[in-house]
């Protein structure tokens, strides 16, 4: 029997969840997505064809799967609609299979202004974030002045929110001045698209779980971008970890079944805040040019270094991880010798465990181990045999030192370029066999 199952990222983001998702999909009647908003870039690649999801769950690449957009994503309107349409220029029958909450939050172009001030404004403190207005639209959110979805079937309550956002606006952004009423007819031409998708998701995926139909359950980000567990203030604006399944999608903490944290096998990061395991020089350039660490969404350069297990601990520790998916392990293939921090050094203690105070974490110097590299290629490798000893050895002590067995091993971009393992996890509940 398959099980209902969270994919979330336990690192920075970045994982590769996008290729973890799309690949489990095909045992779920429902992929779900539960926070963030189009600053996530899931990549997926399908016979060699390149697919960047931002809002819409990676599971839109198989046909007889549901697709569901929670109240805890916020949705520019502009963005799903061209990712919809490119979708369909890439041959992908979209169809009626996108549903979106209709207490999930609206991005409009006043948040996009707004994003670009406050970075503005931080100076030398700028977070790094994608100035795509995911933060001000959880700002609204919480100030009780946001957008939802719903709010379209009430034109006239919603043009008098939108004059009252649009007038805070200008009161801020001086050097132009915003016009509501534009605003407002370009969300109400969306508005006839978007009305056919709208649902109580809640009621939705509470009555398909009553139905016995397996729920995938989409994280974008990582737990520790995550708003009250992440590096703060480096963070996103969303609960990233395990917690935002139940508030972002409206189902108990029962309904969750297992959980499964992807991670890279070395660590990345976009924008500001601490990395401890950073390299920078040649190997640093290395991780990043064989990895192609360029960000999905934004183009921007990923910040690359060591797996950090201090880091991953944290990681299964906050969201009770079942199991990991370690992502691109080809990117390793070739080394001579690969670290693994295993600790920090800080103010003269070892700490094991990861730091709640983001300034002691960047003060903080990563205690390695070293393991032998491997020759032979990982890259395409579908079974555990098929890796070379030295990777397997590899793989066994970052299960040992997070405390959790490595379920799915990627070894490229491709669906079937994977290591599926039987033998952990009661895997056949996932409906997985090979």
């Amino acid at each position: 029997m398959t099980t209902n199952l969270a994919v979330l990222g336990a690192q920075w983001g970045d994982e590769g969840k996008g290729k973890i998702v799309d690949l489990l999909t095909p045992h779920f009647s429902i992929v779900a997505r539960y926070q963030g908003g189009h600053n996530a870039g899931h990549t997926v690649y399908v016979n060699g064809t390149k697919f960047i999801l931002r809002l819409i769950p990676s599971g839109i690449l198989h046909d007889s799967v549901t697709c569901v957009i929670g109240n805890g994503v916020v949705i520019d309107p502009q963005a799903l609609f061209g990712e919809i349409d490119e979708l369909t220029k890439n041959g992908i029958d979209v169809g009626n299979r996108i549903l979106i909450s209709d207490k999930a939050h609206l991005i409009l172009p006043y948040h996009r202004d707004l994003d670009l001030l406050s970075e503005a404004r931080r100076g030398e403190r700028k977070i790094g974030t994608t100035s795509r207005g995911i933060g001000p639209a959880y700002e609204d959110k919480i100030a009780r002045r946001g957008i939802r979805v719903g709010d379209i079937e009430n034109p006239k309550g919603l043009a008098q929110n939108i004059r009252d956002n649009v007038t805070a606006r200008n009161r801020l952004v001086q050097d132009n001045t915003m016009d509501w009423k534009p605003v407002l007819e370009q969300l109400l031409t969306y508005a006839e698209r978007m009305r056919p998708m709208m649902r109580d998701v809640s009621v939705l995926l509470n009555d398909a779980i009553r139905a016995g139909k397996p729920i995938l359950f989409e994280g974008a980000q990582g737990t520790l971008l995550d708003i009250d567990h992440g590096t703060y203030p480096y963070v996103t604006s969303s609960n990233a970890s395990v917690g935002g399944v139940c508030t972002g999608l409206g189902i108990p903490p029962r309904a969750i079944g297992r959980v499964l944290g992807v991670v890279k096998a070395y660590t990345t990061r976009v924008g500001e805040g601490p990395l401890p395991t950073e390299l920078s020089g040649e190997m640093g350039n290395r991780l990043r040019e064989s990895g192609n660490e360029y960000g999905a969404v934004t183009g921007r350069p990923r910040r690359c270094g060591w797996y950090d297990a201090v880091a991953v601990r944290y990681g299964v520790r906050i969201n009770g991880l079942d199991g990991l998916a370690l992502t691109k392990l080809d990117v390793l293939d070739g080394l001579d010798r690969i670290d693994i921090c295993t600790s920090y050094a800080c103010d003269g203690r070892t700490l094991t465990e990861f730091p709640s105070d983001t300034g002691q974490l960047a003060a903080c110097q990563p205690i390695y181990e070293t393991m032998p590299g491997w020759a032979a290629p990982t890259a395409g490798a579908r079974t555990f045999d098929q890796l070379p000893a030295a990777a397997r050895k590899y793989i066994a002590r970052l299960e040992e030192l997070s405390g959790v067995r490595a379920t799915i091993v990627s070894t490229g971009s491709e669906r079937d370029d994977t290591v599926i393992r039987e033998d952990v996890l009661r895997i056949a509940d996932f409906g997985l066999r090979r």
